[in-house]
């Protein structure tokens, strides 16, 4: 199981938000961009507009981003997104037996291991912004 594509996507739309700023950026461009229906790109634009990533208007086409690209981390987009809730990046299995020793102690042992993990990479994911980003794509595209 992976996290949500929603997250990739948020950050598609944010990225490509910048990159086409002096452009318009409507739902149907962007959809284009990510390859799927301009529905889903709404959904998730409302989203990220929830979280005060970015501005949009009912009826006008257009979006921009709501603060700095150096202020919004992936672990904004992460969040605004809804990806997974708190601890809760990884599933463990339910009713293990009681009647065996690792049944009994498996969840313990693990549930620890796992808050650790999401929290490293929630702490890597508040390392990066969307700057960052839109650097790396434009250094690899000859954008800028």
């Amino acid at each position: 199981m992976s996290i949500s594509s929603r997250f990739a996507v948020g950050i598609h739309i944010l990225t490509l938000i910048e990159l086409n700023k002096e452009g318009v950026t409507s739902s149907e461009f962007l959809a284009s961009s990510v390859n799927t229906n301009p529905a889903v790109i709404r959904k998730l634009m409302g989203m990220l507009k929830k979280a005060g990533l970015i501005e949009v208007h009912p009826g006008i086409a257009g979006a921009k981003l709501a603060k700095e690209l150096s202020d919004i981390t992936l672990f904004d987009v992460y969040k605004a997104v809804n990806v997974v809730q708190e601890k809760e990046l990884f599933s463990k299995h339910e009713n293990p037996n009681p009647a065996c020793p690792v049944g009994r102690n498996i969840q313990n042992t693990i549930e620890p291991l796992f808050t650790a993990a999401q929290l490293a990479m929630e702490k890597v994911l508040r390392n990066v912004t969307i700057e960052d980003v839109v650097k790396d794509i434009a250094t690899k595209d000859n954008i800028c």
